[in-house]
């Protein structure tokens, strides 16, 4: 794991090379304050100070006497506000400077510490990655109170997306259980796990949708907790589904290619979970991951079938690709039987939000006003954004059978993502503030910071939300 807490260190006048910010309004009055051979320069290298560029400068005349000034070269970089910085402003340098100290000249770092971390960590665990000569070292100053913060956010961020780029042959079931186990044991928590066929009775959905992989990769529901018992109750359940083949309604060879990240959900709330234990939030925390493997077999769960619950609903099958609602409906009603005040489930559940709104925004569901308006501002503030759709109860019907309760999946194309959340409602109590992220867990084009493969959508979102309400 990256060492994020060594890549920013508090400015004691160490030698450091001086990072300028600028964005497209100041540029020119920046330039023209230059010397001849930095406009030249500027010129050469068409920089014109757009977001994400930056240009290594020359050192200016003589040696300076200010020895906490590196003299081999200086960075002036392009940002969209040189005087408001957000999470992902320094990510492009973090990721592309050179081995060594550097300064921002006469800004403030806050508010960009997570850019800066988050860039310098590479997925490295099939592939020997090209060596970079040495970290890339911030110094700052009033922003190192904010460091903490930070690492915790890049590791958080960082175990999401190893999680979702380990392929599913080395993040089956059993592997979510061990890293659950491991948490649990670092934080002093209880674990507790039920697996196989005793699911069956108490969970018949999980059991359901994994029994046709039972002998290779056991089902097993994932149930952690910590805190005080007098302190508020929470609930953060994730989609463990390690891997998914559509069952029975089977993906095409191209649909299956990225169902290792279909436990990302499971990864988004394994993070949260460790972001509130390590963070020491005073909550009782109940972290719920049903880990299953959709898998094809002699007893694979058929279209057609009827599924009961744990709450008792009985479930027609029209989808088994429709899985994830399944066995996240039996983890939602144990998680509310425990009274929590509030519930937060991550999954990637549905194609409909991604041609809705696209690979870069999670699909965010809740009746609470306050809390989804809480949680689009933490989006918002945190530059982890996302976008509410509605809970829209006319569609219902959608979700009618006539042999049984409720189908799994509507019929047609129509509000994908909608029904597939109206579907989860009937499983989340309704004394209980409850939001629903579908996410896409995956980044198909790289941006500065963020690779392409595994990512974290509504992470950091939902944390600053859980600070901004439990925080002491």
């Amino acid at each position: 794991m990256t060492d994020f807490k060594a890549l920013i260190e508090a400015d004691t006048g160490q030698t450091a090379r001086n990072i300028q910010l600028v964005d497209v309004g100041n540029f020119e009055g920046w330039l023209k304050g230059q010397p001849e051979n930095i406009r030249a320069l500027v010129a050469a290298y068409q920089f014109a100070g757009k977001p994400d560029s930056y240009l290594l400068l020359p050192p200016v005349g003589g040696k300076s006497d200010d020895k906490s000034v590196a003299t081999d070269f200086s960075v002036v970089a392009g940002v969209p506000d040189h005087e408001k910085l957000d999470a992902w402003s320094l990510a492009r340098l973090g990721s592309s400077l050179p081995e060594g100290n550097y300064r921002l000249q006469d800004i403030s770092a806050k508010g960009a510490l997570f850019g800066w971390l988050i860039s310098q960590h590479e997925f490295d665990r099939y592939k020997e990655l090209p060596d970079r000569q040495g970290p890339s070292v911030l110094l700052v100053n009033d922003a190192i109170g904010q460091r903490d913060e930070a690492v915790r956010q890049a590791e958080a961020t960082a175990m999401v997306r190893d999680m979702v780029n380990t392929p599913a042959a080395d993040m089956g079931p059993d592997k979510l259980e061990d890293i659950v186990d491991k948490l649990a044991a670092q934080h002093g928590a209880e674990l507790k796990v039920t697996r196989g066929n005793t699911l069956e009775e108490h969970f018949p959905m999980i059991h359901g949708v994994g029994k046709a992989a039972m002998r290779a990769h056991a089902p097993r529901l994932l149930e952690l907790k910590w805190g005080k018992a007098d302190h508020p109750k929470i609930a953060i359940v994730g989609k463990g589904v390690t891997f998914d083949t559509g069952g029975l309604s089977m993906k095409s060879g191209a649909g299956m290619l990225l169902m290792k990240k279909d436990m990302g959900g499971a990864a988004h709330a394994i993070a949260l979970a460790r972001l509130v234990m390590e963070a020491k939030l005073p909550v009782r925390l109940h972290l719920l991951v049903p880990a299953v493997e959709n898998s094809v077999d002699g007893n694979a769960v058929r279209p057609g079938d009827i599924l009961n619950s744990r709450k008792g609903l009985t479930v027609e099958i029209t989808n088994t690709d429709a899985e994830g609602r399944l066995v996240l409906g039996d983890a939602l009603t144990l998680a509310g039987e425990e009274e929590p005040e509030m519930m937060i489930d991550f999954a990637t559940l549905t194609g409909a939000a991604r041609v809705a709104l696209g690979p870069d925004l999670p699909v965010m569901f809740c009746d609470d006003k306050e809390m989804a308006d809480g949680l689009l501002q933490a989006g918002e503030g945190e530059s982890d954004p996302l976008w509410q759709m509605p809970l829209w109860s006319g569609y219902d019907a959608m979700l009618s059978s006539n042999i049984a309760d409720c189908v799994n999946s509507a019929s047609g194309g129509f509000a994908g993502c909608i029904t597939a959340a109206l579907f989860l409602k009937k499983f989340a109590p309704e004394s209980v503030s409850w939001a629903h992220f579908d996410t896409f867990a995956w980044r198909p084009a790289a941006k500065p910071g963020r690779p392409i493969g595994g990512e974290a959508l509504g992470l950091r979102a939902s944390w600053r939300y859980l600070q901004g309400r439990y925080g002491q």
